[in-house]
């Protein structure tokens, strides 16, 4: 997939795309009763999870893994989970925003939806969804394919100065999403201007990783639980992560021992549809906390290398609020919202 080159063309795709999926029937609002479901002792039926960027990346990986652990610690009956990519999840965004009162749906989501409903200029909002959980939060990586030339995390930075807009530098986020606003940040963190950078952006993790693998770029930004496959076989090296300590079983020094001083993490979590009764909203955060809590969960925490940053409720919902503003204004001074 070509990286984007018009966020207000595909503004309008997303748009567009939300409104032929009511139109023609394709709503995913579901002829049971949520209300009946959630009151029903065995595991919560017809459940769906939209993941608003492309198969493989870290939405996706993160969905597959929550519906698992539902299904497996029979909390609930297969939920399905499906894709609806573009524009850097805002036509997923529009998507459950059109939903309203469906109990049956929610969408994985992150900081990367959060920025792209400013650079993208949807008229969807976060904060017109219904909150559910934050779920977790992962550093990100710098990394490189295996016949990059820069080795260390300082060979790339002392290139990189020198000519700050030839070195193209990947994320699988649109600008305002975390694998643009981590390469911003480190730009900044070493002396070079954040306009300056040259960042080219893909749709997911799943469209990342070919562009690294093909020698595309100069270096990618992006978390490494996505990749942990083509790391493991040495066809992608990280020169380092953003996180406060290493990253379990990557060998890459962070970037404060690297002497840069960058922490950055990433998150990710759970909205439903605006206007969903109570019961329903319940029924997710009962849901959702109960597979928090599982023995299953807490191993795919260890096996992806995820750091456990749940939090429902209030809590979830002020977080939100924080995050959208915080976001914005960042985007306001890079002059892209």
């Amino acid at each position: 997939m070509k990286p984007f080159k018009s966020f207000r063309a595909l503004t309008a795709l997303a748009a567009a795309a939300a409104l032929a999926l009511t139109a023609t029937g394709c709503g995913v609002t579901s002829e049971t009763s949520s209300t009946d479901a959630a009151e029903s002792k065995g595991p919560i039926a017809n459940l769906r999870i939209m993941v608003p960027n492309t198969p493989g990346g870290g939405y996706d990986t993160t969905a597959r893994v929550a519906a698992k652990v539902m299904d497996d610690a029979s909390l609930a009956s297969n939920p399905e989970v499906f894709n609806l990519a573009g524009a850097g999840g805002t036509v997923g965004l529009a998507r459950i925003v059109n939903e309203k009162g469906n109990g049956d749906l929610a969408m994985l989501m992150g900081l990367g939806v959060v920025g792209a409903s400013y650079t993208n200029e949807t008229d969807a909002k976060l904060t017109e969804t219904t909150p559910i959980a934050k779920l977790i939060e992962e550093p990100g990586a710098i990394m490189v394919s295996k016949d990059s030339p820069y080795k260390t995390i300082d060979d790339l930075v002392k290139a990189w100065k020198k000519d700050p807009s030839k070195l193209s530098v990947g994320g699988g986020s649109s600008p305002g999403g975390p694998d643009h606003l981590l390469p911003m940040q480190l730009a900044e963190a070493v002396g070079i201007d954040p306009k300056d950078v040259n960042f080219v952006s893909y749709d997911g993790g799943g469209d990342l990783l070919p562009a690294i693998l093909g020698n595309k770029l100069a270096f990618a930004a992006s978390g490494a639980g996505e990749y942990m496959q083509q790391i493991e076989e040495g066809s992608v090296r990280v020169l380092a992560t953003s996180g406060e300590e290493r990253l379990e079983g990557v060998d890459a020094p962070t970037l404060k021992e690297s002497g840069i001083d960058l922490v950055f993490s990433n998150w990710r979590g759970l909205v439903a549809p605006p206007e969903i009764s109570e019961e329903d909203k319940a029924k997710w955060v009962n849901l959702i906390t109960d597979m928090h809590d599982s023995a299953e969960w807490q191993e795919a925490l260890k096996t992806n290398g995820w750091s456990d940053a749940f939090m429902t409720g209030d809590e979830f919902s002020a977080f939100l609020t924080e995050q959208d503003e915080r976001v914005a204004n960042v985007l306001k001074t890079l002059g892209l919202a």
